[in-house]
């Protein structure tokens, strides 16, 4: 059988994160890949020019077509700007039956734009992490998903791991991104405790759509059969592997995109 993810989420016109990252990484990891659009952006390297949401009712309708024909294995869910269309595409999962489901609760571009109204935070808390197998906030996202400061150190991480379990999903994925230190460092908890995710930390402006990457690449594992830990450990080592070799492109002047096809050209 082929294996079929979905990702609901933004577009980025500039192809480098949101639903063409989504794509790429599936194609990448040999996952056939579908799509339901929550909002168009006018977006480039050096930021988000412009914001384009979708009428809940139709994020609704793509929903439908893509379950009623297609044998969802996964599910990536990404940018997911207003109440209206948390609560749309919260009611479609059910409609649907849909259990393997990967939240990246995607509240700033790289570039630092918000990509959330503050008002949707409750709502995705209220209806949507508790529909998630994992959730997987970076340090300023589950920080704001608590409404707490953000951690500083592995410890602290831990804790708001707890906190964000507590809200409802399987297992929680706290990205470690954003801190300092050689090494970059992802804390999951699952249902099994604590395991703690290394990479060396690589030196680069090329990190739009690593998170959009990673959510993704985690969700093509799962769609492909394996265990949460296995694929999470796998997207660890592809989007590593994709960032590592972002600086083989040229694209734009800003935060350039990761390199998803990096096994592939040479």
């Amino acid at each position: 059988m082929t294996a079929i993810a979905v990702t609901i989420a933004g577009s980025d016109s500039s192809g480098g994160a949101g639903i063409q990252a989504d794509l790429k990484t599936f194609s990448a990891l040999r996952v056939y890949g579908a799509s339901v659009i929550t909002a168009l952006t006018a977006q480039n390297t050096r930021g988000v020019q412009g914001i384009h949401d979708v009428p809940a009712r139709f994020v609704a309708r793509q929903i439908d077509s893509v379950f009623s024909d297609l044998s969802v294995d996964a599910v990536k869910i990404g940018m997911l700007s207003q109440p209206a269309i948390i609560e749309a595409v919260a009611s479609g999962l059910d409609r649907h039956g849909a259990r393997t489901v990967v939240l990246d609760p995607v509240m700033i571009a790289a570039s630092g734009d918000a990509l959330l109204v503050p008002e949707a935070i409750e709502t995705l808390r209220r209806v949507l992490l508790p529909k998630a197998l994992l959730v997987t906030p970076n340090l300023p996202e589950a920080a704001a998903l608590l409404d707490e400061e953000v951690a500083k150190d592995e410890p602290a991480v831990a804790r708001q791991a707890e906190r964000i379990r507590a809200l409802g999903p399987s297992a929680v994925l706290i990205k470690g991104g954003h801190a300092e230190g050689a090494e970059s460092v992802d804390i999951l908890l699952d249902h099994e405790g604590l395991q703690r995710f290394a990479s060396p930390r690589v030196a680069t402006r090329n990190t739009h759509g690593t998170g959009c990457t990673l959510s993704s690449a985690i969700a093509a594992g799962l769609a492909r059969g394996g265990s949460l830990r296995e694929a999470v450990a796998a997207a660890k080592a592809y989007i590593g592997a994709a960032i590592a070799a972002s600086e083989r492109l040229t694209i734009g002047h800003g935060h350039g995109p990761v390199h998803h096809f990096h096994a592939f050209w040479k």
